[in-house]
C-alpha cells in the first residue's frame, strides 16, 4: 500500500482552493486546509467545516488579525505603501504572514509540501513561493490551480461534475480576495478596462455616499494610529471603525490597470477606504514633522518599499534596511490630523503635532513676521549663481 504524503493547503474557501482540496487528494496527498483570519469578512470558520466535506483529512482556522495589523499593517502605514502610487497593497501584505503560518502547520505535522491556490498569471504565486523559499527553503511548494491548467469556466464545471460545495458561478466569477486592508476584485466583465465596474463588486463602498460631509481626527503616536475623535482603538479596531466611516462616503475605490510581476497589464478593482484614508492622514502628518531633505528621502523609500512588497519581497535584506530607515522618523510623526470625508473624496484639512518644525512667525505675512527678508536677496544669489555661470559659458537657454 502507497503511503500518502501530506500537503499544507493555504486555503480561503473560494473556488481555487475549494477544488485544490479533491485534485490533490485525488494525486495522492493528504490535504491539511489552513484558513489563516487576517480580518476577511464572512464565515470563515463555516469554510473550515466545510473543508473536510470537500476532502481535507483536517482543517484548521488561525486567528492572526491582530499579527497582521501589527506586524504588516503598520509597517506597510508607516512607508506609506501605495504601489503605483495607488494600490495599498492589500493582498500582498498578507501573504508572508500566511506562508509562515503554512511553515509552522507543516512542521507540526510533519507535511512534505505546502500548496496554494493561486494561477499562474498572478503576482501571489511569487510571494508565496519565494516567502516559502525564504522561510523553509527545503520544503516542496505544489501550485495545483497552476499546474491543472482549467479556465475559470472549467473549474467551476469540474467543482459542478463532483458536487463540491461552492459558491462562486459562471454568472457571478468574480475573484475575490479581502481582508483587514480592503478588498481586491477581478474576473469576470472587469477583464474589459473599457467596460466600468458593476456596482455588484463593491462591498466596502456605496455609490450614493453619505449626504454631507463629516470631519474624523485621527490621533497617532510615534507613526501608529491610535485613536479616533478622541477614542483609543486597537490598530485592527480603529481600521475596521473608519471604513465603516469612509465607506458610505463612496471612498476608497479604486479602478487600475496594474502591471504585473509576470510582465502583463492586468485590470483590477480594489476597495480600501480605511487603508487610503490613513495613508493620506499620516502622509499629512510627515508634512508637518520631517525635515526636507529627510523628508523627500522618505518618500523615495515609500516608493521602494511598496515596490518589494508587491514583488514578493518582504523576507529580504532590503525591506528591512529601508525600514530600519524609516523607523527614525516614527518619533517625529506623533500628532492630530483632521480628515474631511464628502461624498467620494476624503481630503485632510487640519493637522497639529508637538514635533511640528511649522512656525507661524516665519511663515506669517502679517507684521508680526520674523523671517528676515534681507537674508533672501543673498539667498538667492547663491542658488542661480551655478545657472548664470552656465549661461555666461554656453549662452542663455530660452528653451
Amino acid at each position: 500500500m502507497t503511503t500518502r504524503k501530506k500537503v499544507v493547503l493555504a486555503y480561503s474557501g473560494g473556488l481555487d482552493t475549494s477544488v485544490a482540496i479533491p485534485y490533490l487528494s485525488e494525486r495522492g496527498y493528504d490535504v491539511i486546509a489552513v484558513a489563516v483570519d487576517v480580518g476577511q469578512p464572512g464565515d470563515l470558520r463555516a469554510a473550515v467545516e466545510r473543508a473536510p466535506v470537500l476532502g481535507a483529512v483536517e482543517a484548521r482556522l488561525v486567528e492572526a488579525k491582530s499579527d497582521y495589523a501589527d506586524g504588516f499593517v503598520l509597517p506597510a502605514l508607516m512607508m506609506n505603501a501605495l504601489y503605483q502610487d495607488r494600490y495599498p497593497l492589500v493582498s500582498a501584505l498578507s501573504r508572508p504572514l500566511i506562508a509562515g503560518v503554512l511553515v509552522d502547520v507543516a512542521g507540526e505535522t510533519g507535511a512534505v509540501a505546502v500548496a496554494h491556490g493561486c494561477t499562474g498569471k498572478g503576482n501571489d504565486q511569487v510571494r508565496f513561493e519565494v516567502g516559502l523559499g525564504a522561510l523553509a527553503p527545503g520544503i516542496e511548494v505544489l501550485a495545483p490551480v497552476r499546474d491543472w491548467g482549467m479556465s475559470r469556466a472549467e473549474t467551476i464545471d469540474y467543482a459542478e461534475e463532483r458536487d463540491l460545495p461552492i459558491t462562486t458561478t459562471k454568472s457571478s466569477p468574480y475573484s475575490i480576495d479581502a481582508n483587514l486592508w480592503g478588498r481586491s476584485i477581478e474576473c469576470g466583465v472587469l477583464e474589459d478596462p473599457w467596460a466600468p465596474p458593476p456596482e455588484d463588486v463593491y462591498e466596502l463602498t456605496s455609490v450614493g455616499g453619505e449626504p454631507g460631509e463629516r470631519n474624523v481626527e485621527i490621533t497617532f503616536e510615534s507613526g501608529v494610529p491610535v485613536a479616533l475623535d478622541g477614542e483609543r482603538l486597537s490598530a485592527v479596531n480603529l481600521i475596521e471603525t473608519l471604513t465603516k466611516v469612509a465607506g458610505p462616503f463612496g471612498f476608497g475605490r479604486i479602478d487600475l490597470v496594474e502591471d504585473r510581476l509576470v510582465g502583463i497589464k492586468s485590470r483590477e478593482i480594489y476597495e480600501a477606504p480605511a487603508a487610503l484614508a490613513l495613508i493620506a492622514a499620516h502622509k499629512d502628518l510627515e508634512t508637518l514633522t520631517l525635515e526636507r531633505n529627510f523628508a523627500r528621502e522618505k518618500r523615495r523609500m515609500d516608493t521602494l518599499w511598496a515596490d518589494l512588497v508587491y514583488q514578493g519581497l518582504w523576507f529580504s535584506p532590503l525591506r528591512e534596511a529601508v525600514e530600519a530607515f524609516a523607523a527614525t522618523t516614527k518619533e517625529a510623526v506623533s500628532g492630530d490630523v483632521r480628515l474631511r470625508f464628502t461624498k467620494g473624496g476624503c481630503l485632510p484639512v487640519a493637522r497639529r503635532s508637538k514635533a511640528s518644525l511649522y512656525d507661524h512667525d516665519l511663515a506669517t505675512y502679517d507684521s508680526d513676521d520674523s523671517f528676515d527678508h534681507a537674508d533672501a536677496a543673498g539667498f538667492v544669489r547663491l542658488w542661480g549663481l551655478p545657472a548664470k555661470q552656465w549661461a555666461r559659458r554656453h549662452g542663455a537657454q530660452r528653451t
